[in-house]
C-alpha cells in the first residue's frame, strides 16, 4: 500500500512538474536602461519592433537622413551578444514624406505591419509591406492598406500581430474612432477566409475611460502590454495583461511598476523569447525628446506545492 500511495505521488509530482516546465512563470521586469547613444539620437526615438532572430530592432525615427517627419529605421547586430548597430532608413518603399511609424511583424518574418498617413488612405491607417526573405532587412515590397475592416477615418496605428496554434490571425491596435470609452481604445480584428481583415472589435476588458495605446502581444498570446494614464499611473505608464488561453478574457491588468518613471513610458515591444522589453521613454538623463529603453526578465521554473 506505502508503494502505492509512492508511486502515486510520484507520478502526481511528475505532471505537476511537466506542466510546470511547459508553461514557465516570470520573474519581474529589471529597471530599464538606456539603449545608448549609437541607436538613439538627439531626435524623438520610439516605436520599437524586435525581428523573431533578435538580431534587428526597427523602430521609429524623427532624426535626420529620413523621407518625411516619422520614418521607420532599422538597427542590427551579429548575434544576441553583440552591441546594436548604426541605424539605417529602411528607404523610399516604406518611407515617405508623411509618417511612417511603430512597425510590428508576423510571427514567419515575412510580413511587417505599420501606422501610416501615406496617400491610399482614409488618414492615419495600418498598411502592410512583404519580404521573400526573412533575413533581408531592406526587401520590402510596396505597402497594402489593410482595408476599411480596421482602417476608418478616425486614427488607426501601431498593429501587434498575433497568430495563434490553431493557425487563426489576429490584429490588435489602437484607435480614436468613435464608441470608445476613452480617447484612444484598443481594437481587434480577425483576418477572415477570403484573407480580408474583418470588422474590428474593442478590447472591452482593457479599455477605460483613459488612453489605453500601443497593444504588444506575446507571440503565444497569453500576455498583452500596453500604455495607459489609467488611475495608477505616474504619467502615461507602461502596463500589462494575462490570460489563460487566447480564447479567454484579459484579466489581472497590473502596471509595470519599476520600469515606470515620472515621464512618458510608451510603445513596448517583447523579443521572441519573451525575455526582453524594448520601450520609449522621454525621461530624464536620455539623448533626445524620446529615447529607446531596455528591461528584462528571467523564467522561472519551479514546483511548488502547498498544504500541511
Amino acid at each position: 500500500m506505502r508503494n502505492r500511495v509512492s508511486i502515486s505521488l510520484l507520478l502526481i509530482l511528475g505532471l505537476v512538474a511537466f506542466e510546470s516546465a511547459a508553461a514557465p512563470n516570470y520573474s519581474e521586469w529589471s529597471a530599464a536602461t538606456n539603449l545608448g547613444g549609437t541607436v538613439n539620437s538627439s531626435s524623438d526615438d520610439s516605436g520599437p519592433a524586435f525581428s523573431k532572430d533578435g538580431l534587428s530592432l526597427y523602430f521609429t525615427s524623427t532624426r535626420p537622413g529620413g523621407f518625411g517627419g516619422e520614418d521607420i529605421w532599422v538597427s542590427q547586430r551579429a548575434s544576441a551578444g553583440d552591441p546594436w548597430g548604426a541605424p539605417a532608413n529602411l528607404g523610399s518603399t516604406i518611407n515617405t514624406a508623411a509618417a511612417e511609424r511603430v512597425p510590428n511583424f508576423s510571427r514567419d518574418g515575412h510580413w511587417m505591419f505599420f501606422g501610416s498617413t501615406r496617400t491610399g488612405g482614409q488618414g492615419f491607417d495600418l498598411w502592410a509591406s512583404w519580404r521573400s526573405s526573412v533575413h533581408d532587412d531592406f526587401g520590402w515590397q510596396t505597402p497594402v492598406n489593410l482595408g476599411p475592416g480596421i482602417n476608418t477615418a478616425s486614427v488607426e496605428n501601431a498593429p501587434a500581430f498575433l497568430e495563434t496554434k490553431d493557425g487563426a490571425q489576429f490584429i490588435y491596435f489602437t484607435s480614436n474612432r468613435p464608441g470608445g470609452p476613452g480617447d484612444f481604445d484598443l481594437y481587434v480584428s480577425a483576418r477572415q477566409a477570403d484573407g480580408t481583415w474583418g470588422a474590428a472589435s474593442p478590447v472591452v476588458e482593457l479599455n477605460t475611460p483613459f488612453n489605453e495605446s500601443r497593444p504588444a502581444v506575446r507571440h503565444d498570446g497569453l500576455e498583452i502590454l500596453f500604455q495607459s494614464n489609467r488611475p495608477g499611473s505616474a504619467a502615461l505608464d507602461l502596463w500589462s495583461a494575462t490570460r489563460a488561453t487566447t480564447a479567454d478574457a484579459w484579466s489581472g491588468v497590473t502596471n509595470l511598476g519599476v520600469v515606470n518613471s515620472a515621464s512618458v513610458d510608451s510603445q513596448p515591444t517583447v523579443s521572441s523569447d519573451r525575455e526582453t522589453l524594448i520601450f520609449a521613454s522621454n525621461r530624464g538623463g536620455g539623448h533626445g525628446g524620446f529615447d529607446l529603453y531596455m528591461s528584462t526578465r528571467t523564467k522561472v521554473h519551479g514546483l511548488q506545492l502547498t498544504g500541511e
